[in-house]
C-alpha cells in the first residue's frame, strides 16, 4: 500500500478526502446472463434446494459450513426463516435464469459500512451448478453489487482446509491474505480461518476478466471452456 507522512515524519495511510461509506446492500434481484439472484425466501425456496442438495447423498458439501445437514425440508426451512430474518447476513437464492429453478444460496455478512468492507459466504451450490457459469456469474453479479456501492474491500473466508474453496478464491481473483489460528469453533471443532480479498482499485480489471469468461463465444458447442477464468483473473491481478 502506497503511504504517506504525518507532520511528525511518521508514514501513515493515504488521506480518502472524497470517500462516503456505502450503504448496506439492497435486498434485490440481481440479473445476469445466466443467472438470477433474488433475496432468499424460505417459503419459496427452501424445499426446492433442500432436494437439490440432497443429488449429493455422501452429504459432502455440508461439511465446511456453519450448519447442516438438515433431517428434512421442514429443518432447513425452520433455519432459513431464522437466518434471513435479520440484517447481516443478507441471503440470496442462486437461480438458473432460464428455468427459475432455485440451484444455491450465497450471502453478503459481516457488512462494515464504516470500514468499506463486506464479505460473501454462505455458499452452498447443487450439485448441478458446481464449476458452472451459473455459480460462477453468481459470485460476479455480487461482488459487482458490492463495488457499485462503493465498497472498497470484498472479502472471502473459509476454513483452511478447505481446499475447494480456497481454490475457487483464487480462481475468482481474490489475493491469499494469510491464516488466522483458531479462528473460531463450529460443529463442535476448532477453525483456522483462511482470508481472501479483492479491493476497489483490481475489480475494473477483474471485470474484464469476467466478461470475457462469461461471453458465449469463450465456450464450445459441447460447453467446455476456451479460456480459464483463473488463467484470465491472474493476468488481472498480475497487471494491476
Amino acid at each position: 500500500m502506497n503511504h504517506t507522512h504525518n507532520e511528525l515524519g511518521q508514514p501513515i495511510g493515504p488521506p480518502l478526502p472524497n470517500w462516503v461509506p456505502p450503504t448496506v446492500p439492497p435486498r434485490e434481484v440481481m440479473v445476469g446472463r445466466y443467472t438470477r439472484l433474488e433475496p432468499l425466501d424460505a417459503s419459496i425456496h427452501a424445499e426446492v434446494l433442500f432436494r437439490e442438495f440432497a443429488r449429493d447423498p455422501s452429504g459432502r458439501s455440508w461439511t465446511y459450513l456453519s450448519a447442516g445437514p438438515f433431517p428434512n425440508a421442514a429443518a432447513y426451512r425452520e433455519w432459513i426463516a431464522l437466518r434471513t430474518a435479520g440484517d447481516d447476513p443478507i441471503f440470496f437464492a442462486i437461480l438458473d435464469r432460464s428455468t427459475r429453478e432455485p440451484l444455491g444460496i450465497a450471502s453478503y455478512l459481516r457488512i462494515t459500512p464504516a470500514s468499506g468492507s463486506i464479505e460473501v459466504g454462505h455458499l452452498h451450490f447443487s450439485p448441478r451448478i458446481k464449476g458452472t457459469r451459473i455459480a460462477t456469474e453468481a459470485m460476479v453479479l455480487m461482488m459487482a453489487k458490492a463495488f457499485a456501492l462503493g465498497y472498497r474491500r470484498y472479502e472471502w473466508k473459509c476454513d483452511s482446509l478447505n481446499a475447494a474453496s480456497r481454490a475457487a478464491a483464487l480462481r475468482l481473483g481474490f489475493t491469499f491474505e494469510g491464516v488466522f489460528r483458531q479462528a473460531t469453533v463450529y460443529k463442535g471443532r476448532t477453525r483456522d480461518s483462511a482470508w481472501f480479498s479483492v479491493i476497489d482499485s483490481e475489480w475494473p480489471k477483474l471485470k474484464v476478466a469476467f466478461d470475457a469468461w462469461l461471453a458465449p463465444e469463450n465456450f464450445a458447442e459441447n460447453g467446455h471452456q476456451r479460456s480459464r477464468l483463473s488463467d484470465l483473473t491472474a493476468d488481472a491481478i498480475r497487471t494491476g
